[in-house]
């Protein structure tokens, strides 16, 4: 690189409850497509079999050391991601901006569990969820409904196949950190039948600047296109 000269970003998709690095495939496959450098995260969280007391400290701790060189970075956020972006931003070299898709958007000292009861409104999401002691699992034939609204048949059935446990202990671990100085934006799904879109106007309006997408709460695999043109523009 010349000196002076500006590198460009690389991008770090930090998924959602239940989910993994699996749900970027579609972006990922735009991305490369256009030339930009990605990395998805595997959330400790979110993998079965996970420890019960694994929470909000170990899924930050796995992006962190996903940033490990110098930059520049840009965080992307879906969901229960937004809590674990929120929490490590500060600790990321180089870091551009957040970008935070129909994300929870915990304050300082606040959980997830939290941030999802600024608005009390029940969702389809909440619907499909039921406890297994530690984890709180999906409903496979309600989590279409809830997820993946907008998605082909075919694309629906499948995401579903991939869902994973969570543990309780993410959604209750409080954030510690402060706010970073760091440029939010906000994209809010206008079809999303998981967070609230009330709620997510609510969020967006602590964020520097707000977007919106035509969209469930899954636009990486509804409208992978649409997903990649909002967050690289």
């Amino acid at each position: 690189m010349k000196d002076g000269a500006v590198s460009s970003p690389t991008y770090i998709l930090v998924h959602g409850a239940w989910s993994g690095a699996w749900c970027w495939r579609d972006v990922g496959v735009e991305l490369d497509r256009r030339g930009v450098t990605w990395r998805a995260v595997d959330l400790p969280s979110s993998r079965n079999g996970a420890d019960p007391a694994t929470g909000l400290a170990e899924d930050t701790a796995a992006v962190a050391a996903l940033a490990n060189d110098e930059g520049p970075y840009v965080l992307v956020a879906h969901s229960y991601g937004g809590a674990v972006v929120s929490e490590v931003a500060s600790r990321i070299p180089n870091l551009q901006r957040c970008i935070y898709v129909a994300a929870l958007l915990p304050i300082p000292r606040e959980s997830a569990t939290d941030a999802s009861r600024h608005i009390r409104v029940r969702t389809l999401l909440d619907d499909a969820i039921e406890v297994e002691g530690e984890f709180l699992r999906l409903k496979p034939d309600l989590a279409s409904d809830a997820l993946f609204n907008h998605c082909t048949p075919s694309t629906a059935k499948w995401a579903v196949e991939q869902l994973s446990t969570q543990t309780i202990a993410s959604f209750r671990s409080h954030r510690k950190s402060d706010n970073d100085m760091t440029e939010t934006i906000y994209i809010r799904c206008t079809d999303d039948h998981a967070v609230d879109p009330e709620l997510q106007q609510l969020f967006s309006e602590e964020c520097d600047f707000a977007l919106t997408l035509e969209s469930d709460h899954s636009p990486f695999l509804s409208h992978p296109s649409d997903f990649c043109d909002v967050i690289l523009n």
